[in-house]
């Protein structure tokens, strides 16, 4: 990949980042925040969504271009969904857990919260929500992060409800999952003072650290998301929405500063050339006798072929500007946007079944000499008007260079354009829920996890790895619940009164779950219940520690048993030390010899058959103490 002097082209970026909070219920109602299978969907039901006018009478340019595709949205309901979800019902009052958790976030981002929370309404209609909005609040601005290329400001710090899960496109539109509908989601929006890709990436990783010290917010693929906003000098502002890994985010925006540079340099190409975009036509009888599959289905189910010349464009529609990506995949992706499968491109004709001569023809029929291109669109009649209308209106953008526009991050680190960028019409007040006035000196500021590793190792004993792999780890607040307070480290074994041992805890959550997860044991069915429960028979000596592993897997198999009943279905309980010294005597005089040439020596070989006679039912700490000293008796 090309490297750029990002301050030569002027590189400026932003973030948004949407992180879900872990809360008990939903933002609007008390549906819990747990996912479901779509397969235990109890009914569906359907609805279609258009654009509604601002206050100021004014509807979004994004929703508007969104509602001009008619689709069907067909939504997924639980026996845990209620009537706000599916917008039968009014929503009921901001959650004041998630509003306290928000509260929480503003105080580590050095943010001043405003005097009244009120929810307003954000116009959406992609379908992702039942309403045709979604429900934002304003709760604080003015904060500033850290980073190693200076203090990136924070511009402000939103309340919502988090959208629909898309589960499937259908021939009709699109299926979304009402689970996650409404679950809490902070929204951070920087200021666009990050200046390099990996600047981006840090100011992230500085954000989702901040976020993950509170201790409520979710762990997972898909409960955080960073949309990136980024231009150069000569470009345009292009936010890119969905971008789910940390890892990806430097190369979004290397990716994208590229795309920029061809772009305008394609511009300044086209302007060279004095190049102009033609009249859409239909050209349909050039193709009558095609044997292109695509072209020929089209025609043969009563479609149209659609053509725009594109004067001056010879080359440049077929030159790369991202991976993978040409200046045509972008009047492909708009095409796509109105219902069509792509378009097609001189610079890449004859292909697809279109021959050499039906490429003559094509010209001659718009009147498109050597120098231009033509790009069509073949499809139901209706779609390919409309969608090489919108191939060509992009078309007429890179006569300008960049378009701001909204875009969506793919797995390479490529993206495509979605719509463009939203505007303030879609904005306003939700009148069916009341306002707010939030106290912030009520709400305690959080311990950073930076803090928290530190406090580990001096007051728990834990190892700086250890203590590191916890705080940042997705247990994080359950380790804090189940070792209790006041543990130091000169305590004799580590664990107060009231808590378990922390070396335990920590390591029981951090490597043990990782082994299972490793040998395919279903772990993401084990509650916080489940775990604390194992974890506290372990460390009243009731279940051995060798066992933990055993316990976590009968529980993860059949999540409604509770530890104890794990314990006594699989015979789990500990050993008495009569049994265990019977088993480590019948594995010496087994090993006589091995005993009397090698005495202590012996000791590791041992020490693991006896394990196994025991069948790791026996705390091995006692077994080691007592093979010990039976060695010692014979040697």
């Amino acid at each position: 990949m090309t490297e750029y002097d990002y301050e030569e082209l002027g590189l400026v970026a932003g973030l948004e980042i949407h992180q879900q909070l872990d809360t008990a219920t939903k933002l609007f109602c008390n549906c819990p925040t747990t996912l479901r299978d779509p397969e235990a969907a109890t009914r569906r039901f359907t609805r279609y969504l258009h654009p509604t006018r601002s206050e100021l009478g004014e509807i979004d340019e994004a929703a508007l271009e969104e509602s001009k595709v008619e689709r069907e949205f067909t939504y997924l309901a639980y026996d845990s969904t209620c009537l706000v979800e599916d917008d039968d019902e009014p929503p009921h009052e901001l959650d004041a857990e998630a509003l306290e958790t928000t509260l929480e976030v503003a105080q580590l981002l050095s943010m001043t919260v405003v005097d009244q929370v009120q929810v307003m309404r954000k116009i959406v209609v992609d379908g992702s929500n039942t309403s045709g909005f979604q429900r934002s609040s304003l709760i604080a601005t003015g904060g500033e992060i850290e980073t190693s290329d200076g203090p990136v400001g924070i511009e402000d710090l939103m309340l919502e409800e988090e959208s629909a899960q898309r589960v499937e496109e259908t021939d009709d539109g699109v299926v979304y999952s009402l689970d996650r509908l409404g679950i809490p989601l902070v929204e951070i929006g920087t200021k666009p003072d990050i200046t390099s890709p990996e600047g981006a990436r840090e100011a992230a990783e500085r954000i989702g650290m901040l976020l993950r010290s509170t201790g409520k917010v979710k762990r997972g693929l898909g409960t955080i998301r960073q949309d990136v906003n980024v231009s150069i000098e000569e470009g345009a502002r292009v936010e890119i929405k969905g971008v789910q890994s940390l890892d990806d985010i430097d190369d979004i925006v290397r990716t994208e500063v590229g795309r920029q540079a061809e772009l305008v340099d394609i511009a300044a190409e086209l302007e060279t050339r004095e190049a102009s975009v033609g009249e859409p036509r239909n050209v349909s009888e050039v193709f009558a006798e095609t044997d292109s599959g695509v072209i020929r289905g089209a025609l043969d189910s009563g479609g149209a072929v659609m053509a725009v010349p594109l004067y001056g464009f010879d080359g440049l529609v077929g030159r790369e500007i991202a991976p993978d990506r040409r200046l045509g995949t972008e009047f492909s992706d708009h095409a796509k946007r109105h219902g069509a499968g792509g378009i097609f491109h001189t610079d890449e004709l004859p292909a697809y079944g279109v021959t050499e001569a039906e490429v003559e023809a094509l010209r001659e029929r718009v009147g498109a000499g050597e120098d231009d291109a033509v790009a069509i669109v073949a499809a139901d009649t209706e779609v390919a008007e409309s969608a090489i209308e919108a191939a060509a209106t992009r078309a007429e953008s890179a006569l300008e260079g960049v378009p701001e526009e909204t875009r969506g991050a793919n797995d390479d680190g490529t993206t495509r354009y979605l719509r463009p960028l939203p505007g303030a019409a879609r904005m306003y007040p939700e009148t069916d829920v009341p306002p707010v006035e939030p106290d912030p000196s009520e709400v305690p500021e959080p311990e950073l996890l930076t803090e928290k590793v530190e406090r580990y190792q001096a007051e728990y004993g834990l190892d700086a790895g250890l203590a590191e792999q916890v705080a940042y780890g997705q247990h994080m607040p359950l380790f804090e619940a189940v070792v209790g307070d006041g543990v130091s480290a000169s305590d004799a074994n580590g664990a107060s009164a009231d808590g378990v041992d922390p070396t335990l805890a920590a390591t029981t959550l951090e490597s043990t779950l990782t082994e299972l997860r490793r040998d395919d044991v279903p772990v993401a069915a084990l509650t916080d219940d489940h775990l604390a429960e194992s974890l506290q028979l372990v460390d009243d000596g009731e279940v051995p520690k060798e066992a933990t592993g055993d316990l976590l897997t009968a529980l993860a198999e059949d999540p409604s048993l509770e530890a104890a009943e794990a314990v006594e279905a699989e015979g789990l309980g500990g050993v008495a030390e009569a049994e265990v010294r019977e088993a480590v005597l019948e594995v010496v005089e087994r090993n006589a010899e091995q005993v009397e040439s090698e005495g202590m020596a012996a000791f590791s070989g041992l020490m693991g058959e006896c394990m196994g006679a025991l069948r790791g039912k026996a705390d091995g700490e006692v077994v080691s103490q007592v093979l010990r000293e039976e060695i010692g008796n014979r040697a």
